[in-house]
């Protein structure tokens, strides 16, 4: 029997919210940040967790940062939105029902904003969300540590990537342990 708090790979979907190439010369650690969420994008796809994609109006913003979406399954494409909360935009709460899942892990940019914001609505539409804090952002450190803070206080958990590929892989015997293993290493 597993904790309520524990991932659970047929319950879980990966959440990557408005990585785009625009944030990467105002986000001193977006080079960073877009390499670990293609490694945990890597990581859901070996597991089956579905993955879901977010651009903040990629018109002025510039589409899904290169490094990430060349790690993304082959024929997803982000969704497109204006809100600042991914629940915002049909398309996202349309695929994320089709996930049936319940658990979120979240990551993106930025963490006082969108992310901030996609956080409230799942968690207050009964969600649970998980907080890649490794891959998670903002152009502020300051903002990133409030925006964790609030979603934190507000009831979501703080995660990383280790600790939700190995919470998802749960024992040593699972036939993607090596591979994941591979990939964190």
């Amino acid at each position: 029997m597993s904790h309520a708090h524990t991932l659970d790979a047929t319950q879980t979907a990966l959440v990557v919210i408005d990585m785009q190439e625009s944030f990467r010369a105002v986000i001193s650690d977006f080079t960073e940040t877009a390499a670990r969420i293609a490694l945990v994008t890597q990581g859901a796809q070996l597991l089956n967790v579905p993955i879901i994609v977010t651009e903040q109006y990629p018109k002025g913003l510039g589409r899904t940062a290169a490094e990430i979406y060349a790690a993304l399954p082959a024929g997803l494409e982000p969704i497109e939105k204006t809100a600042f909360s991914s629940c915002g935009a049909r398309e996202f709460i349309a695929q994320l029902e089709q996930t049936g899942a319940r658990q979120m892990l979240l990551c993106g940019i930025e963490a006082h904003i969108c992310v901030n914001q996609t956080a409230h609505d799942l968690l207050a539409a009964g969600y649970q969300v998980h907080l890649l804090t490794d891959c998670i952002t903002a152009r502020a450190a300051h903002n990133k540590q409030v925006g964790l803070q609030k979603m934190q206080a507000s009831g979501a958990l703080p995660s990383s990537i280790e600790l939700a590929l190995f919470e998802l892989l749960r024992d040593a015997r699972h036939e993607q342990f090596k591979a994941v293993q591979k990939l964190i290493k």
